[in-house]
Formats: structure tokens, sequence, C-alpha cells
């Protein structure tokens, strides 16, 4: 086993760390975002084991222990800690695979539980007061309900929406572009509903109202949602947005983008849409992870493994 200490990068972390978030860009494709989040993650391992007198060439179990208690004890969300094990475990796999080490002292650690992070969708009632929550024809009325439309007539992840350039959306053909985690492309089909509150929000009236003179940064002018100062409007405006139409629509559960996206794909499944299509819309890279994500309402299994299942109903037997 390996117990010197190993050379360091310019950043403070041992270089066998560096390769193997190189090996998560050149090998496995990582998104930059998913790198940048398990560097944080590891940087603060390898600290720890740093404190201890250790590295990660020969820290052993009790020492990524005692790193989770730490964690725990910060007051760390449990989907956070559970996290950033995950980065641990795939780091300490790769030293072993790579032979850096013989072992993996994470190979036999108890995972973190993690409570369902699944939010309740909304009532197809309360989408509708929602959606009517949002009155007036002043440009950023029609930028609200632009926003609320599309989220909910197309499930798309808040970061995908602050993103949206006036060429990523096909108003004719109601098709919009989509660019999701790991920069991967999707097309996603919308209503009647959206392209209306679109054509809205396109008009002079609307998009041309807060467009400015000149456009201070780069990307702007291309933006289909802008602030009031005329730049693209942010993850955080668009939480500002949704939880504002809430609020006005008298709903009291925690609303914010994500649970949009999450009674956009349950309302389809209610109404018989194909778990692959949601998937598909949803931009998962799993179904698993559509399963997870999109919970059909109980009633709705019934009726659909009822009329099915050619053993869901005993037939009736003459006497």
């Amino acid at each position: 086993m390996v117990t010197s200490p190993t050379d360091s990068t310019g950043d403070g972390l041992p270089m066998e760390i560096e390769e193997f978030l190189a090996h998560l860009v050149s090998e496995r494709g990582r998104a930059r975002n998913t790198v940048s989040a398990y560097r944080r993650d590891l940087a603060s391992y390898s600290a720890h084991l740093s404190d201890r007198g250790r590295t990660p060439l020969d820290g052993d179990r009790g020492d990524i222990e005692a790193w989770i208690a730490n964690q725990r004890s910060s007051g760390a969300a449990s989907s956070s800690v559970a996290r950033r094990l995950a980065a641990v475990r795939m780091l300490h796999r790769y030293l072993a695979a790579e032979s850096f080490r013989p072992d993996d002292p994470a190979i036999a650690l108890d995972g973190v539980s993690v409570p369902s992070g699944v939010p309740k969708p909304l009532s197809e009632d309360e989408v509708a007061r929602l959606l009517d929550a949002v009155q007036g024809a002043d440009a950023t009325s029609r930028r609200d309900r632009a926003i609320l439309e599309l989220m909910y007539g197309t499930g798309a992840r808040v970061a995908e929406v602050a993103a949206l350039s006036v060429g990523d959306i096909d108003l004719r053909g109601r098709l919009i572009r989509l660019l999701g985690k790991g920069s991967k492309e999707r097309i996603v089909p919308f209503g009647g509903a959206a392209a209306r509150a679109l054509t809205d929000w396109f008009d002079d009236d609307g998009r041309g109202r807060l467009a400015p003179r000149e456009w201070r940064r780069r990307g702007d002018a291309e933006a289909v949602f802008l602030n009031r100062r005329g730049g693209r409007l942010s993850r955080q405006g668009i939480w500002l947005v949704v939880r504002s139409a809430g609020e006005r629509a008298g709903i009291e559960s925690m609303l914010s983008p994500h649970v949009l996206r999450h009674s956009c794909a349950t309302h389809m499944l209610d109404h018989g849409a194909d778990l692959r299509v949601v998937q598909e819309m949803l931009g998962h890279a799993t179904i698993s992870t559509t399963q997870v994500y999109t919970r059909v309402s109980q009633e709705r299994l019934r009726e659909v493994y009822r009329s099915a299942h050619p053993r869901a109903v005993r037939a009736e037997v003459s006497t």
C-alpha cells in the first residue's frame, strides 16, 4: 500500500484526483458542471484526509466514515451527503481499477438514505388556477404567462428555459429545442395554449417593450425571456415568476419550476401517455429516472391493470 504523500496540483488536489477528474471528462464524457461538482466534493474529502495525515492512496474505511460524520454534523442535507459519498466511491473504484492502490476502502460502505425528493404534483385544477393567475396585457404579464404555459406544456427544466434563444422556438411547427444535462439536445412539442402565450410575448407590446436600444451583453439579444432591464431572465427570475403566480392563485404548497415539470409528466401519464414518450420529453437518460420522477395516480394504475391484464378480473363461475 502506498503511504507516502502524493504530489499535488496547483489548486491543492492530489495528482490522482486530478487524473480521476480528467478520466471523467475524456473517458466517461461527463459534463463540465458535473465534474466541477465532483471537484468540490473531492476537495473536501482530500482536506479531511490531509488533516488526518492521510491521502486518497492510504485512507481507509474509517477515514471515509469519519468524513461522512463530519458532513452530517455540519448540517448538510442527506441528498448532499449521498452525492458527495458517490463521488468518493467513484474515486476509490477508479484508483483500485487503475492500480493506484490495491484495495477499495469504500466498497463495503453503507449508503446514505435519502428521503424521497419527488415533489407532490399540482392537481389539474390547481394548474388551471395558476395559469389563470397572470392577467393583463403589459409586457411582464405576457412574459410570465408564456413562461408558465411553456414550462407546464413541455416539462422543461428551469435552466433549459432560462437558456432559450429565439431560434430555439418554432411557433409554426409548435416545437422547441431544449439543451439538457450534459448538453444533450432534444426537440419537444408544445400545445396551442403555450403557442398563443408565446405569440403574445413575441409581439411588439411584449418582448419588444423590454428589449433595450442597445444590448449590454452578448447573447441577450437572442434570449427568449428578458428581465425588466432588458437582459436575459435568470433561473432565479423564473423561480420568482412561478412563486409569485402561485401566491396569486392561492396555492399554498411549496411551488417551484420543478413542481411544474413534475405536474406536466404526471398529468400526461394520468391521461394515458406512454412512459417512454414521457422519458423522451423530459430528457431522462434512463427509464428508471422517469419511473421515480413521475407518480401515476393509483386509480389510473388500477384502471389500466383491470383493462389490460387477462387475470385482473376473475371470471364468474357458474355453479
